[in-house]
């Protein structure tokens, strides 16, 4: 039977187990993770929190991470300024970036939500104000969430991804885990 690991990615842990890339020692999953086998089904970044789902099962991390089984990932966006809705239905139809066109995306503004305090704080800047919107996407291009929300003027500040399909982060607090039901 395969494992399916829910794990709540901390800022600034890397989606993989070592960290080969400098002197600085920074956390990676097995500062979190104590499974024998699992491996990440995609990644997400390191400025980015939330859902990172780990399997025993290569079937299914290529079911969950390649996009041409068009698997929505939910994210919650933390972006500066404030939308306005010729900027949501640019993403609503999908974006020229620099590597293509993005798939349409499903978007809408949302009120602050309930999260766990980001550690350090994200940045507010008294005269620019922030909000936040609910992106699902079908795809995984690189950075592709905070590269869309830049290209119609409104860099992303904070992301979390909420939800991968049918499952969520909703329950678990940054560095918790769980196995899915």
């Amino acid at each position: 039977m395969a494992q399916l690991i829910l794990f709540n990615k901390p800022y600034e842990v890397l989606s993989q187990f070592t960290d080969r890339g400098t002197e600085t020692k920074r956390e990676t999953l097995s500062d979190y993770i104590d499974v024998p086998a699992v491996y990440p089904a995609g990644r997400l970044d390191r400025d980015s929190e939330g859902l990172l789902l780990l399997t025993d099962d290569g079937k299914l991390q290529a079911r969950i991470a390649d996009p041409r089984h068009k698997m929505p990932k939910t994210y919650l966006a933390q972006i500066e300024g404030e939308a306005d809705e010729a900027s949501l239905d640019q993403l609503r139809k999908g974006l020229r970036l620099k590597d293509g066109m993005t798939r349409p995306a499903e978007v809408e503004r949302i009120d602050e939500p309930a999260l766990w305090p980001r550690n350090p704080p994200i940045r507010i800047r008294k005269t620019i104000p922030d909000s936040w919107l609910q992106i699902t996407i079908n795809e995984g291009k690189n950075r592709q969430v905070r590269r869309m929300t830049a290209a119609v003027g409104h860099p992303t500040l904070r992301l979390v991804r909420w939800a991968i399909g049918e499952w969520s982060v909703a329950d678990l607090e940054p560095g918790q885990w769980k196995l899915a039901p």
